[in-house]
């Protein structure tokens, strides 16, 4: 049976993939009491890693979509945590967002507000959230964004 937020998800055209193994030494979340971290997701989609900088080889609007897919493998990572069941997701507390881009490019909020709408539309009051957005001048592999993010479940 699909939850409320799976169907939320569905009308916004998405469907969560398998929650994405680590590519090193950690774990891809861990629980405390009822608050769940979720370890960095990159930004990578069914086509594979995507790859850039921004403000030289992507433009804002990229990284946004980019950054949709972080948020995307978090939620995929939430609902593994809550044995497959997303609509345990009480809130999304706070997520912090990296953006691999040039010294001079300055929109690294409105590249993660890719995420951060995404959740938005999804969770509504739930998934009011605070945030860090910030520059790295460069990510794992070469992806364009990185988002973890900080999840309280029942």
């Amino acid at each position: 049976m699909t939850g409320i937020y799976e169907k939320k998800l569905a009308e916004e055209g998405i469907t969560l993939p398998d929650a994405p193994a680590p590519a090193a030494n950690y774990v891809p979340y861990v629980l405390v009491g009822d608050v769940l971290y979720v370890s960095g997701q990159i930004s990578q989609n069914a086509s594979g890693l995507i790859l850039g900088k921004l403000g030289e080889s992507m433009t804002t609007d990229q990284g946004a979509e980019a950054a949709q897919f972080c948020a995307i493998n978090l939620l995929a990572q939430v609902k593994s945590a809550c044995a497959g069941d997303l609509d345990k997701l009480v809130r999304v507390i706070k997520l912090t967002g990296f953006v691999n881009s040039m010294p001079d490019f300055t929109q690294q909020p409105q590249v993660i507000n890719g995420a951060s709408d995404l959740i938005g539309n999804v969770f509504g009051e739930a998934g009011k959230h605070a945030r860090v957005a910030v520059s790295a001048n460069s990510l794992p592999l070469g992806v364009a964004v990185e988002i973890d993010g900080i999840f309280q479940i029942a």
